[in-house]
């Protein structure tokens, strides 16, 4: 009995190491992200030519479109507001030389996508960058107190990647290759308390990106989730760049290092290190009532401060 318990221990702690092994390798390619292969401009360039980019106007999907323009990608940008995109596409155009084409379209809406479709008719589409998105409530808030904008949220958030990946995942699959990244959150990578909405669909956007990529890695293709922590955008309040939130040229420089690594990525080292920190943290202690409410009165503080 005594040898048969020392064995099981032994096992156990096998495991444990051979997991601790992984979890350091799979951490690596953030830290040696050459060793891993880091792609050329050549690479974004043989997906095909135009890369199209959703919630192009501001933010991470700005800094997306700026970076595969300048990697060598022509640019279809997509948002609500056409002003913006007009003077981003100007600048783009004349820093790069690259051709920008403009579409203007609100997510939060269902009737978009047919014309979507027509206008990227006949458009060799390598790179599609899910991006748009919202939050339910710009602070945190539960559920019940925040806006009624349910639908809204859902829309913008969810149905838009599924829309947008059917018109153009069609065509990657004939051509056998393409690149689709769908930025999702470090806050969908557990149920998170004050932005339950918001965390669930980006939940959803992270489990829909790894599913396809085991339907469609055969044919060439790579759809990766992106699940970044702070990054300073109007949907963060443009809040201040430290050590952990990031400006998005900065998040969207590195992330592309990362986009053959896997199904999912923090995007960054320092969001890396985030998530496991936030991974050591029971889940029981994050949904804690108290913790909540230490939260909000931090985040109250801080407010007011401003």
């Amino acid at each position: 009995m005594e040898l048969l318990v020392h064995q099981i221990f032994t096992v156990l702690g096998l495991l444990f190491c051979l997991q601790l092994m992984l979890k350091f390798v799979g951490f690596s390619k953030y830290i040696f992200p050459r060793l891993w292969g880091v792609p050329s401009p050549s690479f974004f360039q043989s997906m095909g030519k135009w890369a199209v980019v959703t919630g192009s106007g501001d933010g991470i999907g700005k800094s997306y479109s700026i970076e595969l323009a300048n990697r060598g990608m022509n640019i279809v940008m997509i948002s609500r507001t056409l002003e913006k995109l007009q003077r981003i596409a100007k600048e783009i155009e004349q820093a790069t030389g690259r051709h920008v084409k403009l579409i203007q379209a609100d997510f939060t809406q269902n009737k978009i996508y047919e014309r979507i479709e027509e206008s990227l008719n006949g458009l060799e589409i390598g790179i599609l960058v899910n991006n748009v998105g919202m939050l339910h409530n710009p602070d945190p808030c539960c559920f019940l107190a925040g806006p009624n904008n349910d639908e809204n949220l859902i829309n913008c958030n969810v149905i838009s990647a599924v829309k947008m990946t059917r018109i153009i995942l069609k065509q990657m699959e004939e051509r056998k290759k393409g690149l689709v990244l769908n930025i999702s959150s470090g806050f969908g990578t557990f149920p998170c308390p004050l932005y339950a909405l918001y965390s669930a669909s980006k939940a959803f956007l992270t489990t829909f990106s790894k599913a396809l990529q085991a339907e469609y890695k055969s044919s060439g293709i790579i759809i990766q989730a992106i699940t970044p922590y702070g990054v300073s955008t109007p949907m963060t309040k443009n809040t201040s760049t430290n050590m952990i939130t990031k400006s998005s040229m900065d998040f969207v420089k590195e992330s592309l290092n990362h986009v053959t690594q896997g199904s999912e990525t923090y995007g960054c080292l320092a969001h890396a290190t985030m998530g496991l920190i936030m991974n050591t943290i029971p889940l029981w202690v994050i949904h804690s009532t108290k913790v909540q409410e230490h939260f909000l009165r931090l985040f109250r503080k801080e407010q007011k401060k401003e």
